[in-house]
C-alpha cells in the first residue's frame, strides 16, 4: 500500500501496524502554533509485528533496547517543521533509518592472540619501567 514503510528490500511495515498521533508543537508557528496539532509521533510495537521473523525481532530488542517502552513500542516523534505533512514524513523517515540501521547483524568477534614477541616486548616495557621507578627512591649512603 501506498503507506507502508519500506524498510529495506525485505522489509516493509504496513501501516496498519503504525499509530500516527498528532498533537501540539513547542516548535516554530507564531500564533498559528497554538491552534494547530503539528506534533507527530509515530509508534510501532515491534514485539507484536507480523512482519518481523525471529531474528530480526531478537536484533531489533537488542539493539533498539534504550529506545523500546516496557511493551516493546518503538516512538519516534518530529516537531521540527511548521507542516503536520513534513514532520509525518519526516518521523517516518527517522523510523525507517533506525530500523535499517538496528537490523544490521554484529559482525561476528575474530579470536585473537598477542603474539610471542608482543609478549616479550611487554615484559621487557615492564621490566624497564621497574628500573625507572625503583631509581626514583632516596640515594642510599655506601660509606
Amino acid at each position: 500500500m501506498a503507506d507502508d514503510l519500506i524498510i529495506n528490500d525485505q522489509l516493509t511495515i504496513p501501516a496498519g501496524e503504525l499509530l500516527i498521533t498528532a498533537s501540539r508543537s513547542s516548535g516554530p508557528g507564531g500564533q498559528h502554533v497554538n491552534k494547530t496539532d503539528t506534533r507527530i509521533q509515530v509508534r510501532w510495537n515491534v514485539n507484536d509485528s507480523a512482519v518481523l521473523s525471529d531474528n530480526q525481532r531478537r536484533l531489533l530488542r537488542r539493539n533498539l533496547s534504550t529506545r523500546l517502552t516496557e511493551s516493546g513500542d518503538l516512538l519516534i516523534a518530529c516537531d521540527t517543521n511548521r507542516s503536520q505533512r513534513r514532520n509525518r514524513e519526516e518521523a517516518l523517515q527517522r523510523m525507517a533509518a533506525l530500523v535499517r540501521e538496528a537490523l544490521i547483524p554484529p559482525k561476528p568477534r575474530k579470536k585473537t592472540k598477542p603474539s610471542r614477541a608482543m609478549k616479550e616486548k611487554r615484559l621487557q616495557e615492564k621490566k624497564q619501567r621497574g628500573q625507572v621507578k625503583k631509581g626514583r627512591g632516596k640515594p642510599h649512603d655506601s660509606d
